[in-house]
């Protein structure tokens, strides 16, 4: 009996590649969409009885491509393709194809899809939820939540991107080297909002969507070999690698936060780390800075820490000045308030942060950093009444139960203060 797991892993895997490759064939995107679903419901059937076939993207492709063709068959009249058992036998097929699967043809079939559904015909939102669901099949409610909408708003969206592709007749080609450069962006961007939507899991979904963090590398990974002189995708592809480096470390046994400083890192992964660092350190000899090269020199450098007494933070605080005039953001600053804190102390970042809290009224960590200075500062009141903020806007139960943690310390703080005072 093929495992369910295995199944799934391989499904998700193979997406962007079957996808890719139908869009080719019938340039229609809620065909291949179709057809991959079709095809992905008969794996479910077949492979757990006949065992996983030799190349799942081929055999995916293969049964799509033939479902999808009786499907407009049937939908023009004519004459239907034969029964499903003779189209079930695809041993000789599917070897074929799989042969090819390295080939021209198919070298840049997930490029391809990546570049149509970020076509300028579309705005940039759009662009990136069509991508998030058409090429790594995220479903409407996680790209709701990737964008703080509400489902049925995403899911206009994504239709009325379809549709928009349909109505300006896009050409179902790999765009020339000057319109992929001027894509280049969204897709990047594309990529790390499917890293961050696996990154972001807790508990026990961060082992299942871990898979979205693999994902979202294996597509920077092929960027980087269509632009192997971009030093951006050379940053983009070592942040996300130095960050899921961590991913064993992030989480205790109970499913509960660990924050960086209290993370075990021999767990974290080193052969991800020296990629990362290789990585990074190519891009900035290019001399062309840019946001992800920049965050990426900061997970290098917490990463280049044996421990976190070791980490250097001023290198840190210049990174992070350089990243706010790069990309002038709130939550950028409140970054740097911690590298400030740790250099000079919880007072000053507090005060760094107090003009944020307008823009950053519904942001979970701006109020478990301010909580968090305010216990430093031995001000638990106004902690509490952070930390309480914090729970209230906690995005899962992980958030909450850190938080809780804080709350916790506080109420044995002060009773501890309460007792000594009666002494």
């Amino acid at each position: 009996m093929t495992d369910i797991a295995w199944i799934d892993a391989a499904l998700t895997s193979a997406r962007p590649q079957a996808v890719g490759a139908l869009l080719r064939y019938f340039r229609d995107l809620d065909i291949a969409e179709e057809a991959f679903q079709d095809a992905c419901l008969r794996a479910l059937k077949n492979w757990p009885r006949n065992g996983p076939p030799r190349d799942p993207a081929a055999w995916l492709i293969m049964v799509g491509r033939n479902a999808a063709i009786d499907s407009v068959r049937r939908r023009g009249r004519q004459e239907a393709l034969p029964a499903e058992e003779l189209l079930s036998d695809l041993e000789d097929a599917e070897a074929a194809l799989a042969e090819s699967l390295d080939g021209a043809d198919y070298r840049d079939d997930v490029l391809r899809l990546l570049f149509i559904c970020c076509h300028p015909e579309l705005p940039a939102t759009q662009q990136i939820a069509l991508a998030l669901r058409i090429v790594s099949g995220l479903s409407v409610k996680q790209i709701a939540r990737a964008f703080l909408v509400g489902e049925s708003a995403m899911e206009q969206r994504i239709t009325r991107a379809k549709g928009r592709i349909a109505g300006a007749e896009v050409a179902f080609e790999t765009p020339g080297p000057v319109e992929r450069s001027e894509r280049l962006g969204v897709v990047a961007a594309m990529i790390y909002l499917v890293f961050n939507e696996g990154y972001s899991a807790t508990g026990d979904a961060a082992e299942v969507r871990g898979r979205l963090c693999d994902e979202a590398i294996r597509l920077a990974r092929l960027l980087l070999r269509l632009f192997q002189t971009e030093p951006e995708i050379m940053g983009l592809a070592a942040l996300m690698l130095l960050q899921h480096a961590r991913m064993a470390a992030r989480f205790d046994a109970g499913g509960q936060i660990v924050l960086l400083d209290d993370q075990d890192r021999t767990l974290w992964d080193r052969k991800m780390i020296v990629e990362g660092m290789a990585l990074i350190d190519k891009a900035m000899r290019h001399r062309r800075p840019g946001p992800y090269q920049v965050q990426a020199a900061i997970a290098a450098l917490h990463a280049r820490a044996a421990r976190p007494e070791d980490t250097d933070w001023a290198q840190i605080d210049l990174l992070y000045a350089t990243l706010e005039r790069l990309q002038p953001s709130p939550v950028v600053t409140l970054n740097r308030a911690v590298a400030v804190s740790k250099l000079q102390g919880p007072a000053v970042a507090l005060e760094m942060i107090e003009p944020l809290a307008p823009r950053l009224s519904g942001y979970f960590n701006f109020f478990g950093v301010k909580g968090a200075l305010l216990m430093q500062l031995d001000r638990p009141r106004e902690a509490r009444n952070a930390f309480d903020r914090a729970i209230a806007l906690a995005n899962n139960a992980a958030e909450a139960a850190h938080i809780r943690q804080h709350l916790d310390r506080l109420s044995r703080d002060c009773g501890t203060a309460v007792a000594d005072s009666a002494r």
